[in-house]
């Protein structure tokens, strides 16, 4: 078998997936996965550039760096690329202010972003906040705009730490209602 160096000629940089990949999420903030904390250290230890990515959209980033570092990591936030900071990028962009139904636990990425008079709704895995105001408030957001942008943290199934929240049908609800085209900022 060829040696590890031989493996990767010519790779450059590794992404690899936190959930699942790195760790096991559970109520206790869950466990690594065995062997991963010294597999992302040898990587580290390599010439590779590392990076990381979630379609976590109920924690920060921040939050998820320190779980990862309590959890014995090395890793930090400006190696993570999640949604809800990729969607905060977006939003700068495109000059867009938006309502937000999202999870609390993502709300500080979101804090430089102007959310006075919405242009647009951006909506994720909100848990709990997935009530019927809070639908109908997006929902007549939407509907106010002569060309409504809604934008989703992600689309797919649930997951199993969290099989309760299924964002994806408010999603299409959402759209559907307002007969528009989504746009995913991380899928």
């Amino acid at each position: 078998m060829a040696a590890w160096g031989e493996r990767l000629a010519g790779v450059h940089g590794v992404l690899l997936d936190i959930s699942g990949v790195l760790y096991d999420g559970g109520e206790d903030g869950g466990t690594p996965i065995p062997g991963s904390v010294e597999a992302v250290a040898r990587l580290k230890r390599s010439q590779l550039k590392v990076r990381f990515c979630t379609n976590d959209s109920q924690k920060s980033r921040r939050e998820l760096v320190g779980l990862l570092q309590r959890q014995g990591f090395d890793i930090s936030e400006g190696e993570v690329t999640s949604p809800a900071p990729a969607t905060s990028l977006i939003l700068k962009e495109r000059g867009l202010r938006p309502h937000l139904l999202i999870h609390d636990g993502v709300r500080s990425e979101f804090d430089q972003i102007d959310t006075s008079n919405p242009n647009c709704v951006v909506i994720a895995d909100a848990g709990e906040g997935f009530s019927y105001q809070n639908m109908n408030k997006a929902f007549r957001v939407l509907m106010d705009l002569e060309k409504p942008v809604l934008i989703s943290l992600g689309k797919g199934p649930s997951d199993e730490q969290h099989p309760e929240v299924k964002a994806d049908g408010y999603v299409d609800n959402l759209a559907e209602a307002v007969d528009l085209l989504l746009q995913h900022a991380i899928k």
